[in-house]
């Protein structure tokens, strides 16, 4: 975990309005799930597409800070044919929430 990654990713309210709208899914994005095979499954996951619609910006722009959080441990993904499934990390968020607690 690199911590100074994760405050980047951080530092936009754009990606930390995504990282909590996240937390809860069902609350804020219409049921995901439809690109998922049968009998697979990537719970509290949501399609790109859906974050796109939400934040009112490009799926180019989307797709930066989607990386962006990958990267820095917040998110973990999952690829469905040309669909992309994405979900918050909750162990490495509890390990920030740790080191902050800890630490900072």
């Amino acid at each position: 975990m690199e911590t100074v990654d994760i405050f980047k990713a951080l530092a936009n309210d754009t990606r930390l309005t995504i990282l909590m709208w996240l937390k809860e899914p069902e609350k804020y994005f219409p049921p995901q799930g439809i690109h998922i095979p049968e009998g697979d499954s990537f719970d509290h996951s949501v399609c790109v597409g859906a974050i796109c619609d939400k934040a009112g910006i490009s799926q180019s722009t989307v797709s930066h800070y989607l990386d962006m959080l990958q990267r820095a441990g917040l998110l973990e993904s999952r690829r469905y044919g040309k669909w992309t499934y994405y979900r918050r990390n909750e162990e490495n968020i509890r390990k920030l929430a740790d080191y902050i607690a800890t630490r900072i």
